[in-house]
């Protein structure tokens, strides 16, 4: 194989998997869950599937066919559009690089958690264990009460990993996806298959699958389906232009890959949901609850909800270390994608090696988890993910319809895709992408922040929402900005 060669994916199949890989991820089986919990059970269901195909697989054709027609990152591949567009794909890997930098905290506590599964060391209050023993946890965003260095151990390593993984290009990712994509699959399905033996199981299969139409009125429902679509596809992080990007010419592929990887990813999450929903069920029965009253939310349900239950299971350590290992298989793939992105974009503009830049942005990304490893990380990390996985992900994927869909022509970027694809895709994508789309973003993106500016997230103070989140959405259009006007002045002058 020549040098050349070594730049893209080995095979299709590798493409697949890589891509697959980077959408399925911890927001399958931690995030998916919780906010169907959250938001109706099946009742959630079906705005989840509008937004899939109104927005999640027209948007992953449109980035595939970016990345693939212009072979580039997401900074070049808009720049390429027109040079007033750089800014765009800038912008997404900045989200992108924020939200690995809590993501892989997240992980971090998985490793922490995957070690104490051995002896079960929450016992009976995994919630006074988790808030205590792992995060010594302050009673505000305000008090920092000092770095947690289990944490901090656990994140350096979490990071080494994600180096070595993608610091020599796309052979070595799609060695590791080969493993990593199908044993959390399995192991979802061990725990279902688990979880349908206990008693109380249909309880909670009962409450994820029935729908309560009342809720499809209710407009954050419609928006908790889009964001979830989006962070889950891993869309308008720039991951999926510069998968593309590697994809053999005679190999390209976009509108079945597209649909291939974006089915498969939600499917993961339905599937997913069936295991989490009959522990929760399982759960509500051991303890007497009710399943509307446990309170279930954000990282809670992976490192309280189900330890939980896990405790309360014949052969405790078993299924804890392979719980906590399917979150980490899930988790690393995820990650190292959105950090391929950043340093894909880069890459394009600054000529230097791989695993020097590939350095750079993983010690970027381990300084900026700092904050989320102090003992009011919790508070920081919802804060930032209300942030940047609710509102900045729909905000560029608004941009991302405007600026390749209407400004530089839906129907060339449809007709370069049908170039490159046996399946062809009609004018119901066109739709989608010049009405449908935008229009749902626009009203998602609308009531999210008519809601911020009415009822602060989260109770925060001002000067906490300011400075992990309306303070780091301007930060981050500003210097993205800056970015693509300096490329733009840089190309002038060459």
């Amino acid at each position: 194989m020549t040098s050349e060669q070594h730049r893209y994916w080995p095979s299709r199949t590798a493409f697949v998997m890589a891509a697959v890989g980077s959408a399925v991820g911890l927001g399958n089986l931690w995030r998916f869950p919780y906010v169907a919990y959250n938001n109706g059970g099946g009742a959630f269901l079906i705005p989840w599937l509008v937004a899939l195909f109104t927005a999640g697989i027209p948007l992953m054709r449109l980035e595939f066919a970016l990345g693939t027609r212009f072979r580039a990152g997401a900074p070049k591949a808009f720049q390429s559009l027109n040079p007033k567009y750089a800014w765009v794909g800038w912008g997404t890997l900045l989200v992108g690089l924020v939200i690995v930098s809590y993501y892989a905290v997240v992980m971090a506590w998985s490793v922490l958690f995957m070690g104490h599964s051995l002896t079960v060391s929450w016992g009976e209050d995994a919630a006074g264990f988790f808030n205590g023993r792992i995060l010594h946890l302050t009673k505000s965003i305000g008090d920092l009460g000092g770095i947690q260095w289990a944490t901090l151990g656990a994140l350096v390593v979490v990071w080494a990993i994600i180096f070595l993984i993608i610091f020599k290009g796309p052979k070595v990712v799609g060695k590791v996806v080969a493993w990593t994509v199908p044993l959390p699959a399995l192991l979802i399905v061990v725990f279902i298959i688990r979880g349908v033996t206990m008693p109380g199981a249909l309880s909670g299969l009962k409450f994820y699958l029935k729908p309560d139409f009342s809720k499809l009125l209710d407009i954050g429902v419609w928006r908790a389906a889009y964001g979830q679509i989006f962070f889950s596809l891993t869309l308008a992080f720039g991951v999926m232009i510069a998968y593309a990007k590697y994809q053999l010419p005679e190999r390209t592929e976009v509108n079945r890959n597209a649909w291939v990887i974006s089915v498969t990813n939600c499917s993961i999450s339905f599937i997913a949901g069936l295991a989490v929903f009959t522990v929760i069920g399982y759960l509500a029965t051991s303890t007497g609850q009710v399943i509307q009253d446990l309170k279930i939310g954000g990282p809670g349900l992976t490192f309280i909800t189900y330890p939980t239950a896990i405790q309360l299971m014949p052969i405790a350590p078993l299924f804890g270390v392979l719980f906590f290992i399917m979150l980490l298989s899930l988790g690393i793939d995820s990650a190292f994608s959105l950090v391929e992105a950043v340093v894909c974009g880069i890459q394009d503009y600054v000529k230097t090696s791989k695993e020097k830049l590939t350095l750079w942005i993983c010690l970027l990304g381990l300084g900026g988890g700092i904050i989320f490893c102090t003992s009011a990380g919790y508070y920081w990390l919802d804060l930032v993910d209300h942030f940047a996985n609710e509102t900045l992900l729909v905000f560029f994927g608004l941009l991302e319809c405007i600026f390749a869909g209407w400004l530089f022509g839906f129907r060339k970027v449809r007709k370069f895709a049908n170039e490159h694809s046996e399946v062809k895709i009609g004018r119901w994508w066109n739709v989608c992408i010049a009405v449908l789309t935008p229009a749902a973003l626009i009203i998602v993106l609308g009531d999210i922040l008519w809601n911020s500016i009415k009822e602060p997230y989260g109770d925060y103070p001002a000067w906490a929402l300011w400075l992990g989140g309306w303070g780091l959405m301007i930060l981050i259009v500003i210097v993205s900005v800056l970015l693509g006007f300096l490329v733009r002045e840089r190309k002038s002058v060459e």
